[in-house]
Order: structure tokens, then C-alpha cells, then sequence
């Protein structure tokens, strides 16, 4: 299963034997203090210099979500995306709360993008699928619906049937729908990891599709985050997750160790170029 994504001058091919793409979550404002302030003044040098640092760092595919408060996001988003694709390459997950913001983030695209997200609920459904279908763009679907995240990895299966059905239904190829199994702290439910990941394996091996996760969420709460969220990644790949959305300064070198281990990199060439170019540098 292929999913193909492209910037202006760049396309990008996830699929579940090649290399692990890697989706740069650093531009969100979440928790991030300066970026909130720069995105209520209009300003996007942060975002830029973001952009730049993750596409450094590793990462294939750069997440953007200017969702915080006091930010219209209908009239900003379009502009984060601009500025973005005026410093980088790489094609860009359009990360949504509004999907009006949506519509107005994906006229300005060069490319084929990612829209972050859909889920199995029936408002989200009806609002984002038309939209991605209309500019041909791919979709992350998110298995939570109207009763919340379920806590059996059998119902997070049920969701995305259910979202790839309907998906398909409205043209949308299965390819071009990642599935998301959501990663909940472990400090909240100790068994939250063991639910992701038999999720993903189940997902992996009914519908084939490719596969995302916040990897970090796992870890919320806890100390020492890089360890748990390392670990976790890695039995998250191994799994089936193709394209993970994490901190590609954290996490890029562990990737392509997991992949080699993981037989995704052919004579270890990757790994040894990445060895080989830090030693250089």
C-alpha cells in the first residue's frame, strides 16, 4: 500500500516496505509560548524557523497546526502554510480544529497534502471527506467517534472500517487513507500502549493501510519521556505504523536503527549515509 504525497518540488511515498517517514510535529502551538504569541501578531518567522529546523533534523512531511487561543485559525492557517512551504520542500499534513480552515489552507497548497483529520464521528465525517475528495488529498483518520477514544482495540478496528467505507464511498482511494490508532499516556491507563498496538497490528492486517501515531502522547506525564517514547516507537513500527508524527530532532537517529533492524533498509545504507554524515558535519 502506497500513499503519495508531494510538495511543489517533492513527493513522498509512505508505504509498509520502504523507509519510515517521518511527520514533523513541531509546528503547533500547543505548550509553546512563543509560537502562540507570534501566531496572534501574524508573525511566522517561527513557524519558518520551525520548518527549517525539522526538515534539518529529519523529518519527511512537516504536521502544521496554528490552533490556540485568540487565533483565527480560518485566516492563519492558510498563511502558516504559505510561509512553510516558502523555506522548505517537503510536503506539508494540514493539521485542522475548523474545517472551514481547511478549505481555505488547501487552496493555497502546491501539492498533494495530508489533512489531519478525520474521525468516526458523522459531523466530522460529512464536514472533512467532501473537502478531501474535492482537492485530492490524502486524509489521517482518527479511530475515536461520537462515544470517544474506546479503550478495546477491536472497536479502534470497527472505526476504521468504518471511516475507510465511508472514505471510499466518497471516492477517496484506500490508499490515500492513514489510519491513526491514537496513543493515550501510560500514566493515565498502564495498558494504554498494549491497546495501541494491538490496534495497529489488527488494522495492518484487515485493511492494509498505511499508518500514524503521535507517538509522544504515550509518555504524557511520565519522566524521562525520550526513553518510553523511543521504546514505544519501536514496537510501534514494527507493528505496522509507517509514518509516525513525532520530534524528528529526537527521534531520527532511533528510526533508522528500528528500520534496519526492522529489514526497511537495504544494506543498511541509510543508516550508515546518516552515520557517516554526522561524522563529517
Amino acid at each position: 500500500m502506497e500513499t503519495k504525497i508531494s510538495s511543489s518540488k517533492k513527493e513522498v511515498i509512505i508505504s509498509n516496505t520502504g523507509p519510515t517517514m517521518l511527520i514533523g510535529e513541531r509546528i503547533n502551538p500547543t505548550g509553546k509560548k512563543k509560537l502562540q504569541a507570534a501566531l496572534k501578531e501574524g508573525n511566522f518567522e517561527v513557524v519558518k524557523e520551525e520548518a527549517i529546523n525539522q526538515v534539518n533534523a529529519g523529518a519527511d512531511i512537516l504536521d502544521v497546526n496554528v490552533v490556540a487561543p485568540d487565533v483565527n485559525e480560518i485566516a492563519i492557517l492558510p498563511k502558516a502554510i504559505e510561509a512553510v512551504m516558502s523555506v522548505v520542500d517537503v510536503p506539508i499534513c494540514i493539521d485542522i480544529n475548523n474545517p472551514a480552515a481547511l478549505k481555505e489552507a488547501i487552496k493555497v497548497y502546491q501539492g498533494k497534502p495530508i489533512v489531519n483529520s478525520v474521525s468516526g464521528e458523522e459531523r466530522s465525517l460529512g464536514e472533512v471527506l467532501p473537502l478531501v475528495k474535492e482537492y485530492g488529498a490524502a486524509v489521517i483518520g482518527l479511530t475515536v467517534d461520537d462515544d470517544g477514544i474506546p479503550k478495546e482495540a477491536g472497536k479502534r478496528l470497527e472505526i476504521a472500517h468504518k471511516i475507510i467505507e465511508r472514505a471510499e464511498a466518497a471516492g477517496i482511494p484506500r490508499e490515500d487513507i492513514i489510519i491513526d490508532s491514537l496513543a493515550i499516556s501510560l500514566g493515565a491507563d498502564d495498558k494504554a500502549g498494549l491497546v495501541t498496538l494491538n490496534a495497529i497490528r489488527m488494522i495492518s492486517k484487515e485493511l492494509g493501510v498505511n499508518q500514524t501515531l503521535g507517538a509522544s502522547n504515550i509518555s504524557f506525564g511520565l519522566p524521562d519521556r525520550l526513553v518510553v517514547n523511543t521504546a514505544f516507537l519501536a514496537l510501534a513500527i514494527d507493528a505496522g505504523i509507517t509514518c509516525p508524527t513525532v520530534n524528528a530532532a529526537h527521534v531520527k537517529q532511533a528510526v533508522l536503527a528500528i528500520d534496519l533492524v526492522c529489514g526497511r533498509d537495504r544494506l543498511g545504507r541509510r543508516y550508515i549515509t546518516d552515520f557517516r554524515n554526522r561524522k563529517n558535519s
